[in-house]
């Protein structure tokens, strides 16, 4: 084989890897990468403490749990991809939103339509193979993001963030119900916690990429109200998680309710500081890690306790 040929098959490798990787980092963008971690987290907390509660065994239900991570995975994928399908409009006037592949042209509307249409009905498909209680919460979150936030409230309403946030609300009921009735403290008790704590983790989202959503039309909280309103709302918001984990201390002890009180107060103190913050913006992109660092290591806590 000539020097030439070698060459031009290394050149056609590389741009067949380089469309590859481009596939896959458009498909992050897509599916919106941390929003999807943060709402399949959600579901194995649930999954692992009906376990504890049930005095169940992981390896037992070891076909369960994969069936519920993958249909719960795939339910939220869908719910995501219909959201970029239908806002690419919105997408195309923000900074954010610019490398989803629907606003570059990577991929179609057409194929992202199908492909949300598709993996949805794959995913409930799959929950219904567990529990009839799992497919039904899977399906109530679902309903509530795409239908009543994303086509009906996100644009018209100042309060759509809370309507989203009874969306997000449901995923640790999926992974509960896998196991056991949801008509329990725990599953409740998340539920109220998951839907406060998306509150003020979309009012960072909000403030840090103000001048998008003003750009875009979006009427969101800090766009009709202001920056200074938003931050008293999510301080008030924020303090409203401390109470509620003492609701599980006779079921997950003393050390969650402290762990989880710490985790609240930290994230309080942040939230005052953004009263003085000279750079609200650059607060706002610390308050959004704050609210992922509190959902991760409350989630892993409880993930631990679980297993």
């Amino acid at each position: 084989m000539s020097n030439q040929q070698i060459l031009y098959d290394e050149k056609v490798e590389r741009k067949s890897l380089s469309k590859l990787m481009q596939f896959f980092i458009d498909v992050k963008f897509l599916l919106k990468g941390k929003v999807l971690v943060a709402n399949v987290l959600p579901v194995l907390t649930g999954f692992c403490l009906a376990l504890y509660i049930s005095n169940q065994s992981f390896q037992d239900n070891l076909w369960l749990f994969l069936l519920t991570m993958m249909g719960s995975t795939f339910v939220i994928s869908g719910a995501l991809m219909l959201n970029n399908w239908y806002e690419v409009d919105l997408d195309k006037k923000m900074k954010r939103t610019e490398k989803r592949p629907t606003v570059n042209g990577n991929f179609s509307l057409n194929s992202v339509l199908w492909a949300g249409i598709i993996t949805t009905i794959i995913g409930h498909g799959l929950l219904l193979l567990v529990t009839w209680e799992a497919a039904l919460y899977s399906f109530l979150g679902w309903f509530v993001y795409v239908i009543l936030y994303t086509f009906w409230s996100k644009r018209k309403f100042t309060w759509n963030t809370i309507i989203g946030s009874v969306s997000g609300a449901f995923t640790p009921l999926i992974g509960w119900a896998a196991l056991l009735p949801a008509n329990h403290l725990i599953p409740i008790t998340m539920f109220i916690i998951l839907f406060i704590w998306q509150i003020p983790h979309s009012l960072a989202v909000y403030i840090n990429r103000l001048e998008d959503y003003k750009n875009a039309g979006v009427p969101m909280f800090p766009v009709v109200r202001g920056v200074h309103e938003s931050i008293k709302h999510n301080l008030l918001w924020v303090a409203h998680l401390i109470p509620f984990p003492f609701l599980l201390v006779g079921t997950l002890g003393w050390s969650f309710v402290i762990f989880a009180t710490i985790l609240g107060l930290a994230w309080v103190v942040y939230s005052v500081k953004g009263f003085k913050a000279n750079d609200k913006q650059k607060w706002a992109k610390g308050n959004l890690r704050f609210s992922l660092v509190y959902l991760i290591l409350l989630s892993l806590f409880m993930i631990l306790i679980g297993v």
